[in-house]
C-alpha cells in the first residue's frame, strides 16, 4: 500500500509560478510511473503530466512548455514546476502512481488527496 501526500499549492497571480511536491510512503516510487492530474469544479479529472521510471516525461498540450515534472527517487518525491500560470490552470492537483507510463486516470491505482492551486487573473 502506498500513501501520496501533495503540497505546494496556493494562490498566485497570473504569470507566476508554483512548485508542487508529492511525497510517497509505504512503497518507493522507484517502481512506479508517476503522474499529475487536475480537476476544476464541475469538470472531469484531466491529465497534466507523467514521468516514467527514469526521466522520460509527457505533458498535456495545455501545459507543454510551462510545466515540468521531475522525480527524486532517493527522496520518494515527485515535483511539478508550474510557470507562466494562467487562470485556467486553477484546479485541485493530484499526484498518482501507476505501473504503466500512461495518461489515463484509470491506469493509476494510488492517489494523493490533492492540493488546491488558484490563479488570479
Amino acid at each position: 500500500q502506498a500513501q501520496l501526500v501533495e503540497s505546494g499549492g496556493g494562490l498566485v497571480q497570473a504569470g507566476g509560478s508554483l512548485r508542487l511536491s508529492c511525497v510517497t510512503s509505504g512503497r518507493t516510487i522507484r517502481d512506479s510511473c508517476m503522474g499529475w492530474f487536475r480537476q476544476a469544479p464541475g469538470e472531469e479529472r484531466e491529465f497534466v503530466a507523467t514521468i516514467n521510471w527514469g526521466t522520460r516525461a509527457y505533458y498535456a498540450d495545455s501545459v507543454e512548455g510551462r510545466f515540468t515534472i521531475s522525480r527524486d527517487n532517493a527522496k520518494n518525491t515527485v515535483y511539478l514546476q508550474m510557470n507562466s500560470l494562467k487562470a485556467e490552470d486553477t484546479a485541485v492537483y493530484y499526484c498518482a502512481a501507476s505501473p504503466k507510463y500512461s495518461i489515463l486516470v484509470t491506469d493509476y491505482n494510488y492517489w494523493g488527496q490533492g492540493t488546491q492551486v488558484t490563479v488570479s487573473s
